[in-house]
């Protein structure tokens, strides 16, 4: 039994032992990570998304006089696909002619009404000017038959030649009067003819202007090109349904491909940074093995809140100098553009600087051990930060915090 029990403890002792060391925790070791100061030039960027489009482009409009026919908004009802090439007079889009076609039936009809009604007012008037007319001769033959006799009674009696003459008088009354009445009749058929010809004629440039407006309802290429949808002030594009306005008439664009441009959004932190003429480069998203250079064209004055943005941008436009036959508008770019520049200083990782209130440290390789050296830093870019002084090209500082920071002592400057 004592055997049997030493054998047993035994074997409990080695499973023990055996578990411990499986199980037991290895310490952790933290590796230390060394980077050397460098010496070069320092560049301060800021990095951007963009979408390309052309410099300079022939614009597919609609039709340029609806506001003379009191049409503001107008629908599309066909459309070319987008990135259809096309030559000068293909066909691009068709409008919805529902409302112009209502109006130019009304306008029709109404001078249809106005056109019977100034014939029937010229038929009027011609009848009515020839019945004064006679009239008129009917009363000056009157007038001289009373002339007549009153030259033949000069024999007769008193009485006979004043009765003679007060037919001659009252004869020539009426041939005077009817004589003004006439005028008076002819300048109001005058008038009237007028106010009826200039109610036909405004109708008639209504009818024109239709006419005129309705055959731009479909549209043509003005020369050849690519056709790409114009965008609306919320980024979407222009598609079947869309309308276009009185002010804005612009269905598509034909971009001249030689001189590309990327349109970007900078955030308002770091809007301040950017400025014309400033050098960029460019990868588009589609070809990444491709890069471009560029330079800052265009910087906005004033911010806008962009959809799905909390923070307000501002447009920055960035001219391409390359010419290359896969750019095409609408494609994703990455920006960066480049906006200060340091020659020949000293810089290290962000993350080799430490600090509390004023003091800047790093932990410098020194020999065999580590020291805690006081460094004066400057401008920063996304990666990097100037070294001032404190340091040497070539130094070896830590990325990582070495064990026990806190019982280095500070090698001040």
């Amino acid at each position: 039994m004592t055997k049997k029990k030493w054998i047993l403890i035994s074997l409990g002792v080695l499973i023990v032992l055996a578990l411990w060391y499986f199980l037991r925790s290895e310490p952790v070791l933290v590796e230390t990570i060394k980077v050397p100061v460098e010496r070069g030039d320092f560049v301060v960027s800021v990095y951007t998304s963009g979408e390309l489009e052309a410099k300079n482009s022939e614009n597919i409009q609609g039709p340029s006089g609806l506001r003379t026919v009191n049409l503001w908004n107008v629908q599309i009802a066909e459309l070319i696909p987008e990135g259809t090439l096309v030559q000068e007079g293909d066909w691009v889009a068709t409008l919805d002619r529902t409302e112009i076609s209502n109006r130019l039936k009304d306008v029709e009809t109404e001078l249809e009404k106005l056109q019977t009604m100034h014939t029937q007012t010229m038929l009027d008037t011609t009848m009515e000017l020839r019945n004064a007319r006679n009239d008129l001769i009917n009363l000056q033959f009157g007038f001289e038959e009373a002339q007549i006799t009153l030259e033949q009674s000069r024999f007769e009696p008193p009485a006979a030649i004043r009765q003679a003459e007060i037919n001659m008088d009252k004869a020539q009354r009426s041939y005077e009067q009817a004589r003004t009445n006439y005028d008076l009749r002819l300048e109001q058929a005058r008038a009237k003819m007028q106010e009826v010809t200039a109610s036909l004629n405004q109708v008639k440039r209504r009818y024109d202007n239709l006419i005129a407006v309705i055959d731009e309802f479909v549209i043509y290429a003005p020369q050849d090109g690519m056709v790409i949808y114009r965008r609306n002030w919320d980024g979407s594009k222009i598609t079947v349904g869309s309308q276009i306005s009185t002010w804005d008439n612009v269905v598509a664009t034909l971009p001249d491909f030689s001189v590309m441009m990327s349109r970007t959004y900078v955030n308002e932190v770091d809007i301040s940074k950017v400025k014309a003429n400033q050098q960029a480069e460019m990868v588009v998203d589609a070809f990444p093995e491709k890069k471009f250079t560029g330079f800052v064209t265009e910087v906005a004055n004033i911010g806008e809140q962009r959809p799905n943005q909390d923070a307000r941008v501002f447009e920055v436009k960035i001219q391409i100098n390359e010419s290359d036959t896969i750019l095409r508008p609408a494609m994703t770019t990455k920006n960066t553009i480049v906006t200060h520049v340091e020659e020949d200083v000293l810089f290290v990782p962000i993350e080799a600087i430490h600090g509390s209130n004023d003091l800047t440290w790093v932990y410098l390789q020194s020999g065999n051990r580590v020291v805690k050296k006081q460094v004066n830093v400057g401008i920063r870019n996304e990666n990097q930060i100037i070294i001032l002084d404190g340091l040497e090209e070539g130094d070896l500082v830590l990325l990582t915090i070495p064990e026990k920071p806190d019982e280095l002592r500070l090698v001040e400057l």
